[in-house]
This record gives structure tokens, C-alpha cells and sequence, in this order.
């Protein structure tokens, strides 16, 4: 039924509904292709445009979109229920687990940081064997939220298919991703600057007369991983000389971002006579500190050991660790920041906003005992 000149808006139990499909309900005339006609008359755009833009496709402008859903409301159409006003009180975080303490750090950052904007924060935590990613997603777009932030996802996996962030952006949900970048995703990053971390770990255990120094890390398919390896081993070549493949054959161990995984990498980098264990997270760092007391040596008198992160807490362990400190509170600032700014209207540049990290020497470092021995 088209709407006649001079008809006026239609009243809310007249309004018809439009998701692109016909009606359930016997219709005598008025196709769908005639209303994506009105609609797009009304809008000024093309019928294809139209389609997109009710079907929850990427590619269309914000400001086309906004025109489109405007047009749906003059004409009396009600939106599909995805593309209805979103929650301005709600928005998502999505962590990968909790049991990394970092993660609990960065979400009450972002969460205290929303709270104080006038939103409030609904976490969405992944766990071996339950929701996926996309499961917590779409749970979250039901809800309604504002927005979307997505710490340590599918984004930093170069494996991943990353069509499902502009599916999502294609349904009108602005969202903004920590840690890990892809150059296929038309969205604000938000990083710690991973090969500098590497470079301060490696120059701080150089200085200290270590050159035989491990790397521990996750598995090689993730970007901050394929980052460290990259600060590390032009570090190592820069400050040691030694050649590429010698470093990353011999001196580089992927394993699990856990204490188990620490334990694992730390065995084998002890066994290929590492002085040094810089260790891609505090947690991989106490299983490496683990290892090393069950194979008889003492941190950091026999190997010096390096974390990432400095989570809460691991100033207090024995030894306390040294570790590079990820800047926290300014990535989950800098993540609500730009967030709202999307939901606002006045979206920052879809590129990525690199902090820089600290390194915090503490207990579990010290002179290689090469250097202690000729001493």
C-alpha cells in the first residue's frame, strides 16, 4: 500500500512493516520492488542502496543509511528490528577470559571509564567450551547496545575471517577493537606498541651481560605475537649480531598464553641454554619462574626473567617481576573515547592508536652469571 499524497504519517497501529520480504498477510497489489521504489524516492538514493541498507550490508555511509531509515519513517514502514534505535545506556565489552588478570585490569578501566560518560557496561567473557565470539555478539546487538568494544578477538587472529566486523558495522553498531590490527577492518585500534615492549626487555637483559635470551609467547597466527617477534629479533640482531634464523630456530617458543604454557616454552628455551626467559605475559612468566625451581636454578640468580602486562599484583610475587607494563589505563580511556565518539556521530580515523609501554625492573633480573663468573 502506498502512501497517497496529503495522506499524512499513518498512526502507529497503521504503520505497515517493511524487512524486505512480502507480508505474511493475502496482499492484492504492492510488490516489494514498489515500496524499495518509494522508499528510495523518498531517500534520494537507488533501490539497491535500499536493500543494502534494510538487509544489514556493509558499504553504505552513515549519512546514507541515516537518510534511508529516515525515509522508512516518513513513509509509515517500521524498521526491522535490527536496524531500530539502539540502547544509548548500554555497551559491550567482549574479553577473551578472565582468569588473566589483565583482563579484569582493562575492563574495570573501560568500565569506570563508561560509567562516568552516563552508560552502563555489560561484560561478555568467553570460556572454553561456551559462548563464541559471534554468539556473545549477536547477544549484545539483540540487546540493543550503543556500542561495542572487543579486547584481545577474532581481529588479532590473521586466520579469522574478518568479514563478520563489517557485517557487523554494516548493521549500524559502532564498536572499536584492542590489540591486534587487520588492515581489512574499517574500525578504530587501539595497541600497545609490541615491538617496542620487546626492544626495552631485550636492551634492559643485554645490559646486564645476558646474550643467550629466550622468547616465550602464543601461538604464531596472532598479531601481537607476530609483533614481538619482530621487535625481538631486530633487537637481538641490533644489539647482539646475531643472524635471523638463528634467533627465531633456536631463541623463539611458541606455546599457550598460560602459566602451563610458560612452564612448556621455558623448559625448551632452559634446554637450548638460555640465561634469559622475556616472556610474552606475566602469566607465561610465572610458569617460566616455575620451571626454573624445578629444574634446580634460581631467578634471578641462574636465569632472569621478563614479563608483559604488569597485572595487578605481580609486584608481590617472589621474586617480585620484572615485567613491561602495557599502558592500561590509557588504551581503555582511549577505547571509551573513541567509541562514543562513533556512537556520537563524529567517528575518529579508522586506523590504529599505538601506546607506548614501560618497562618496570624489579626482583626477577639480574647480571648473566657468565658476567658474575668472570667477576
Amino acid at each position: 500500500m502506498t502512501q497517497q499524497p496529503g495522506a499524512g504519517r499513518p498512526s502507529a497501529r497503521a504503520r505497515r512493516s517493511f524487512s524486505g520480504q512480502r507480508d505474511p498477510r493475502p496482499v492484492q497489489s504492492n510488490p516489494v520492488t514498489t515500496r524499495l521504489a518509494d522508499i528510495a524516492a523518498q531517500a534520494g538514493v537507488s533501490e539497491a542502496t535500499v536493500s543494502r541498507v534494510l538487509n544489514g550490508k556493509p558499504g553504505v555511509a552513515a549519512t546514507t543509511r541515516q537518510s534511508v531509515l529516515a525515509a522508512l519513517d516518513v513513509l509509515g514502514y517500521e524498521r526491522p528490528v535490527r536496524l531500530r534505535q539502539r540502547s544509548e545506556g548500554l555497551v559491550g565489552l567482549i574479553t577473551p577470559e578472565l582468569e588473566n588478570p589483565i583482563f579484569p585490569a582493562l575492563a574495570q578501566v573501560i568500565g569506570q571509564a563508561l560509567t562516568r560518560q552516563g552508560y552502563t557496561p555489560v561484560l561478555a567473557t568467553q570460556t572454553p567450551g561456551g559462548s563464541t565470539e559471534d554468539e556473545l555478539t549477536e547477544m549484545l546487538v539483540d540487546r540493543g547496545v550503543a556500542g561495542i568494544i572487543f579486547v584481545s578477538g577474532l581481529h588479532a587472529d590473521t586466520s579469522a575471517d574478518m568479514q563478520r566486523y563489517e557485517q557487523l558495522r554494516g548493521r549500524g553498531v559502532p564498536f572499536v577493537l584492542i590489540d591486534g590490527f587487520s588492515p581489512k577492518v574499517q574500525a578504530p585500534f587501539i595497541s600497545p606498541d609490541d615491538r617496542a615492549a620487546m626492544a626495552l626487555a631485550v636492551t634492559h637483559l643485554v645490559s646486564l651481560g645476558h646474550t643467550r635470551i629466550g622468547l616465550a609467547l602464543g601461538p604464531k597466527r596472532f598479531v601481537p605475537v607476530q609483533r614481538k617477534i619482530e621487535g625481538f629479533v631486530r633487537t637481538m640482531q641490533d644489539l647482539l649480531g646475531l643472524a635471523t634464523a638463528d634467533i627465531e630456530e633456536r631463541l623463539v617458543q611458541h606455546s599457550l598464553y598460560t602459566l602451563e604454557g610458560g612452564q612448556a616454552a621455558t623448559a625448551a628455551l632452559i634446554d637450548r641454554d638460555c640465561t634469559a626467559i622475556v616472556c610474552a605475559s606475566d602469566m607465561m612468566a610465572l610458569g617460566a619462574i616455575r620451571t626454573a625451581r624445578q629444574r634446580g636454578l634460581e631467578v634471578p640468580d641462574d636465569i632472569s626473567v621478563v614479563g608483559f602486562d604488569d597485572s595487578p599484583l605481580i609486584a608481590f610475587t617472589d621474586p617480585p617481576l620484572t615485567t613491561v607494563r602495557k599502558p592500561v589505563p590509557a588504551m581503555g580511556q582511549a577505547a571509551v573515547r573513541t567509541l562514543l565518539e562513533e556512537i556520537g556521530g563524529t567517528p575518529a580515523p579508522h586506523s590504529e592508536f599505538v601506546f607506548m609501554p614501560e618497562l618496570v625492573v624489579r626482583g626477577s633480573t639480574a647480571s648473566s652469571p657468565g658476567d658474575r663468573n668472570r667477576s
